[in-house]
């Protein structure tokens, strides 16, 4: 009966609506749940050269605080810089002051991205890379949450290690490889076509990287990732990449969102000592069960408002705050 009805002509269309309604039902839900976290005490910073940067907007505020307060909570180090996409109003910078502990505000607008593209995450990761000359900097997405001790990025800390959050269970087994060997397995048929997703289509190139003997590669996420103070990975070297990858696909490909994280996980890569985060508790949410163990959850977009589960961690962490 159920297939007879997926059949009916204008069933997509309906499906498509419905899911749509029910995904902003959920989140207008978890927007006014996060709220609360206003209620929580504030974020104490501590100069111990440990920066947790993120670029955030007014859309995006009450995830933000739960993302940086449970996640200052657990690690226990580090002061807050943000990157306003050029949103924030001062109304936001205000709460924005007392409930991280008065953090600096730098603007998107003054990002030189130089030979690199413009939007699309670049400025984050290019003033990643400028704060790294003096402290350890944290990048974290305002769609994260941490539920439990972050025992390991307090370890890489420790050893001014850089730390890779992983993009799935496949990349923690094979682990870091030298770059041609992860494009022959990942991808033995060759370079892929359009319409595959512009990451699928730089990766499988990666190979005629100039230098790509003597490089390495991991799927990684950008959306939680750690840079050891003073790390060979500077804007230079981003900069030669991004010309890189523009040769291998195009201008018209390079600037389409995802080329930021494969940077990112590129420079990651082939930094030494660069550690690896388990992947079964710092995760991405794609619609598995959360077991418990998990100590820091990555709501990606695709599935971010699938269900009720974000809400229900949001809900979590900041009964824990409040504590």
């Amino acid at each position: 009966m159920i297939d007879t009805i997926r059949h009916l002509p204008g069933f997509g269309l309906a499906f498509r609506a419905v899911d749509r309604l029910l995904r902003s039902r959920r989140m207008k839900r978890h927007l006014r749940d996060a709220a609360a976290i206003l209620a929580t005490p504030p974020i104490v910073p501590k100069d111990d050269g440990v920066v947790i940067f993120s670029m955030i907007g007014t859309a995006t505020l009450w995830p933000y605080l739960v993302a940086v307060k449970s996640f200052h909570h657990h690690l226990g180090m580090g002061r807050i810089v943000i990157l306003d996409d050029g949103s924030l109003t001062e109304a936001n910078k205000r709460i924005l002051s007392h409930q991280c502990g008065s953090p600096v505000m730098l603007r998107l607008a003054d990002v030189d991205t130089g030979t690199c593209p413009k939007g699309g995450a670049w400025e984050r990761l290019l003033t990643v890379l400028d704060l790294r000359a003096h402290d350890y900097v944290i990048q974290l997405d305002s769609d994260t949450v941490t539920l439990g001790d972050v025992a390991e990025v307090r370890a890489a800390i420790a050893a001014n290690d850089s730390f890779i959050f992983l993009g799935g269970p496949d990349a923690e087994e094979k682990g870091i490889q030298a770059l041609p060997d992860y494009v022959a397995r990942r991808y033995p048929q060759g370079p892929a076509a359009e319409p595959a997703h512009m990451q699928i289509l730089v990766e499988s190139r990666l190979s005629g990287h100039a230098d790509a003997g003597r490089h390495s590669y991991i799927r990684g996420c950008a959306g939680f990732a750690g840079f050891a103070r003073g790390g060979p990975s500077a804007r230079a070297e981003a900069m030669r990449f991004s010309t890189e990858a523009t040769q291998l696909v195009g201008k018209d490909i390079w600037r389409r969102w995802g080329s930021e994280q494969v940077t990112s996980n590129f420079l990651l890569a082939n930094e030494p000592g660069a550690r690896l985060l388990p992947y079964a508790r710092y995760c991405n949410y794609w619609l598995d069960p959360v077991s418990g163990d998990e100590r820091l959850i990555h709501f990606v977009g695709t599935h971010r408002y699938s269900n009720e589960t974000y809400r229900r961690m949001t809900a979590r962490v900041i009964d824990r705050l409040t504590a």
